[in-house]
């Protein structure tokens, strides 16, 4: 038996999906510098949103990179000032997960 159409299917409504759009609105750079309202397309506020995220993969890629790359450096380089700055950085890169998971 299909449940479509039934009364228990929970669908989401007009209003439900304006306010995750206002919502995704506030939280994409290019929006906000804009006045949030109702009256940008869902469409192209999700293409923002897409677009933000891609951006921030080739971001956190491109970070991720130049970390290995200075880790690789720095184990080469096996001093004291090393392993204090390879601490450091391992330190500040636990306390950015941490706070974007927030």
């Amino acid at each position: 038996m299909s449940s479509r159409g039934s009364s228990t299917t929970s669908r989401i409504t007009e209003d439900e999906i304006n306010e995750l759009i206002l919502k995704l609105q506030a939280v994409i750079p290019k929006s906000t510098g804009r006045k949030v309202t109702t009256k940008a397309s869902a469409s192209k506020v999700l293409k923002e949103t897409c677009n933000y995220i891609k951006k921030l993969h080739r971001e956190v890629e491109d970070l991720s990179e130049r970390l290995s790359a200075l880790m690789a450096s720095m184990d080469n380089n096996s001093t004291a000032e090393g392993e204090l700055l390879k601490s450091l950085i391992v330190q500040i890169i636990s306390e950015s997960v941490r706070d974007s998971v927030k």
